[in-house]
Order: C-alpha cells, then sequence, then structure tokens
C-alpha cells in the first residue's frame, strides 16, 4: 500500500500520512510521494483546497530512525536528508497557491510538528501533542522549524521549544498560536475537511496570491512589502473570481466563485 494516500471529493483532495505503524514517520520514499500528491493537486484545477492527515494514532512522528540512524552500515549525512526529503516538501506546501489545512490527529515530533505548521490552518485534536524532539537527539530543528517557530510564537518562546524539548498539549499549542482549533478526536477530520470545503468556494486565485504576498512578507522590508500589494492586487483585479465577487455585491446576492 502506498505510503501517501489521496482522495478528492467537492473541490478538495485529503492527503494521508499512511505508514501508521511506526506513526507515520518519514522516510524518503513518503516525502517523495508527499510532493507527487502535492503537484498533483497543484495542477488539478478541480482541487481548491488540500487537507492533510495522518493515518492510525498519529499524525507523523518525524524522521524514521530507521532510515537516519540504521543498526548496520554507515549513517547517511543528515543534510542529505533535509535537502532531499524536507525541504522539498516544506516547499510544496508554502507554495502551493491552494488553503493547506492540518488536522494533526495524535503525536505530531520533530519534522512531522513543522510539517502542520508550515501549513496555512491547522486542527488539532484534543488527543495531539507536539514536540520539537531534536535536541533529544543531538540536532536542530529543521523543516522549516527555525524559520517558522519564531515568526508563529516569538523568538523566546521559539527557543523554550526547541531546546528543552518538551511535549506540548494541543491547546498550549493553540493558546501559543500554532493550532487553530482544537475539537474532539472523533470530530477532528469532519470539522478540517469541512473548513475546506467552505475555502473550497472561495476564490482560490485570491486566496493563493494572500499566500504568495505572506511568503513574500518574510524576507522583505515595508516599502518592498507594498509594492509587492500593488503587484498582486492587479493581478487579483483581473480574475474572473472578482469580477464576480463586485457583480454579486451589486446584485446582492451570494458569489458563486470559480477558482478562476
Amino acid at each position: 500500500m502506498s505510503d501517501v494516500l489521496s482522495d478528492a471529493a467537492d473541490g478538495v483532495v485529503t492527503i494521508t500520512l499512511n505508514r501508521p505503524e511506526v506513526l507515520n514517520s518519514f522516510t524518503r520514499p513518503m516525502a517523495r510521494a508527499l510532493c507527487e500528491a502535492f503537484a498533483a493537486a497543484a495542477a488539478d484545477e478541480a482541487v481548491r483546497a488540500v487537507v492533510l492527515t495522518g493515518a492510525g494514532r498519529g499524525f507523523c512522528a518525524g524522521q524514521d530512525l530507521a532510515e537516519a540512524a540504521p543498526k548496520h552500515g554507515p549513517r547517511p549525512d543528515l543534510g542529505d536528508i533535509v535537502r532531499d526529503s524536507y525541504n522539498p516538501v516544506i516547499r510544496a506546501i508554502r507554495k502551493l497557491e491552494k488553503p493547506v489545512v492540518a488536522a494533526v490527529n495524535g503525536v505530531a515530533a520533530g519534522a512531522g510538528a513543522n510539517l502542520a505548521f508550515a501549513c496555512d490552518i491547522v486542527f488539532a485534536s484534543s488527543a495531539a501533542v507536539f514536540v520539537q524532539s531534536f535536541a533529544k537527539i543531538g540536532v536542530i530543528p529543521d523543516s522549516g522549524g527555525t524559520f517558522i517557530l519564531p515568526r508563529i510564537v516569538g523568538l523566546h518562546r521559539a527557543t523554550v521549544m526547541t531546546m528543552l524539548a518538551e511535549k506540548m498539549s494541543a491547546e498550549q499549542a493553540r493558546d501559543w498560536g500554532l493550532v487553530y482549533m482544537v475539537t474532539e478526536p472523533e470530530a477532528l477530520l469532519e470539522t478540517a475537511v469541512g473548513t475546506a470545503r467552505q475555502l473550497a468556494t472561495q476564490p482560490t486565485r485570491a486566496l493563493g496570491l494572500i499566500k504568495r504576498a505572506f511568503n513574500r512578507s518574510l524576507g522583505v522590508d515595508l516599502d518592498e512589502q507594498l509594492d509587492v500589494e500593488e503587484s498582486l492586487q492587479r493581478e487579483a483585479g483581473r480574475t474572473a473570481d472578482y469580477a464576480e465577487g463586485v457583480t454579486a455585491f451589486l446584485e446582492k446576492r451570494k458569489p458563486v466563485f470559480r477558482g478562476r
């Protein structure tokens, strides 16, 4: 069976990490399959939102140490694993100009936690646990962790999370701004998919441009970002969905966005 499953319906593709026997821990083949799933979502005009979740008890337990630290033979270069596996996945999520909703159903550790935090909207089960486990084995946060965490929670809290490597409940993650909403376990996927379906009815191009603008804002100053807003607003103003939104407003009816 595939390490990554995809199921599309109602404009939403649900991508499921599918190595439940090892809490969906990452291997190179799974990372490649995940990148392929996001590439397929990007190419399919019928897909207007994505849900990312895990099979079984866990969301993603991070790197599979059987691959990174085998009992026999030489250990692989960790930089190679980051370059070949994690960096492409995080780039695929952030560059996909469609909303990506994480549904964190269980443990999200190391790269698995940062995979969730790279998504646009994060839902978590009350049974979910987050942990920046890298320091426990003598490595640094990867999968965008050193970039994303300080920008969400601030430098001090990011340092606490990564140096102490303590488990964080779903409620604490919500209180620190890492999670949008905590649900009961049985309601998690329905809630996340419901939100994705709502997003799939919205002006997809505009949502993608919002994401692009936020991505750009992380590396430029105010003057440059104002220019970015000018350029992207010009692009948004040329979309069919903008024309529909204005027309619907003037006609006092609900707009019907097509994602174009």
